[in-house]
This record gives structure tokens, sequence and C-alpha cells, in this order.
């Protein structure tokens, strides 16, 4: 009895064993923080992020040994959700005062590796030609996502169009709007969409990749652009917290801060893109 006893134990300790090694394998999450065999599978905005990856990946990676792998996606939630997740091993679409807020929101553990480039925000228009020829009451698209949206209320305070409440940071509104002159009304609408919207309202604020990727040149048809000096929304890649030791990701940092990533950026872009390196 004693036997079958300590026998029937053994098997449920080996089953169970079997059972949290499985369980481990399955993790993507888990597996993704040590298993660095394969190709960098990197999630990005299709412009000009995705565009840069494919310079790298078509030019730089075979000789520095890196198999580098482009998802693209059209919005700014799922690369971070997937990073996360462990679906892809790192991403490349967004800047430091977005990802702070993702992760407060969303329980999420993502990193910056290193700065690439800056996308100036722009103030659009295929109504008038001057922020100055904005009518009063005229109405202005806006991105909805808190950070996105109070950097385009800042883009327009900095332009004298309204002026924002003192002191107020990255979640700020149209309610924290203590002048607004020209009586500006606004439309919050997902950022992909505003390049869309140009039709619709008498201009749109637009984040330089959905303006590029729609076939809008920003220093060439912004008539507001955001300053590049001391801007804190440079874009860079980011892995999973843990994840900034792999291999893979160390040469992708290498290669996409080189003197050819830089010269193409500059050549492809002609100042609506900025080398942040």
């Amino acid at each position: 009895m004693r036997n079958t006893a300590k026998l029937a134990t053994a098997v449920l300790a080996a089953g169970a064993l079997t059972f949290a090694l499985s369980a481990c394998g399955s993790d993507k999450g888990s597996s993704s923080a040590s298993d660095y065999s394969g190709p960098l599978v990197v999630a990005a905005s299709p412009t000009p992020h995705a565009e840069i990856l494919d310079y790298v990946k078509d030019h730089l990676a075979k000789k520095a040994g890196l198999d580098l792998e482009v998802k693209e996606f059209t919005d700014y939630v799922t690369p971070n959700t997937a990073t996360e997740d462990g679906s892809v091993g790192a991403n490349y679409f967004q800047n430091q005062p977005y990802l702070d807020d993702f992760n407060k929101k969303n329980g999420t553990h993502i990193v910056p590796v290193v700065t690439v480039h800056l996308e100036p925000l722009g103030l659009y228009s295929h109504k008038v030609k001057s922020a100055d020829a904005l009518k009063s009451g005229a109405t202005i698209a806006v991105p909805n996502d808190s950070v996105n949206e109070a950097r385009a209320l800042k883009l327009l305070a900095a332009n004298k169009l309204i002026t924002l409440k003192a002191g107020v940071g990255n979640e700020a509104t149209p309610a924290d709007i203590t002048e607004n002159p020209k009586k500006l009304k606004f439309k919050e609408l997902e950022a992909a969409q505003t390049p869309r919207s140009l039709d619709d309202v008498d201009a749109a604020v637009i984040n330089g990749n959905y303006a590029i990727s729609s076939g809008l040149k920003p220093a060439k048809d912004a008539i507001v652009l955001e300053s590049a000096t001391n801007n804190p929304y440079g874009n860079f890649l980011a892995v999973k917290k843990g994840n900034e030791k792999d291999p893979r990701v160390k040469k992708l940092a290498k290669l996409l801060t080189s003197p050819e990533v830089k010269k193409f950026i500059e050549d492809k872009y002609a100042g609506s893109v900025i080398p942040s390196f």
C-alpha cells in the first residue's frame, strides 16, 4: 500500500513537472525573454518606420548577421500589446510621452532602446494657406489619444492660435484652453483618421507618419510645423523590459543609428523626417 502511494505520488509529481514545463513553453512572453534564435520581428507603422526598417533589412542587416522581419500596423495600440505578449520582439513607432502614458494606462512594460528620428507634427488645411487665415469658429481636427491631443494643442498654442492653462502637461484637452480668440472648435479623431478629415474640417493637426503616408510633405505642405529644437517626441526602437540585451536588438539599434540610415532618412524625406542621432 505504501509503495503504491509512493508510486502514485511520483507519477503525479512527474505529471505536474511536465505540465509546468509545457505551460512555460507555451508562454510567449516568457519564452521571448530568453529565446533569441530566429528572426527579430519588429512591429512598425508603415511610414516612415517600416520604410526605414526595410532599408536596414535590404541593405545592412545581412552583413551584420541580423535576420530581420518587419510587421506593419496602422494603429498606435497593437504594436505595444504585441511586444508585451511576445508576439513580436520589438516595435518602432512611438515617442516617450506616448509610451509613458500607454504603460501607465495598460500596465505594460515597454522600454525604449534607441531614438532614431523625429516626425514634426503639423497643421494642414485644404481651405486656407496660413494659420492666420482661419476664420472665426473654424473647426480643427486633432488626434484623440491623450498625448497626441496635448501635443496638437501645444502646437496651436506655440503659434498663438490658443492659450493653454499654465503648467498643463501631456494630458491637455480642449478643456484646458484659457484663451481662444478665433473661437476654434475641435473635432477629436483617431490619429490615423486626421488626414482623411481635411475635406470636412477647416484644418487638421496630423502626425508626421500619417501625413507622409497620405501624400503630404510636412516640410512643404504644413501651414504650421512643430520645431525640432529640444523636441521630446523623437521616435525610438522599443522592447519589453528585460529584452534590451537581446543581441538581435543590439544589432538593430546599431544599424538604425548608422551613417547609412541617417543619409537614407535625409535623402528620402527631405526634412519631413529628421534623424535624431
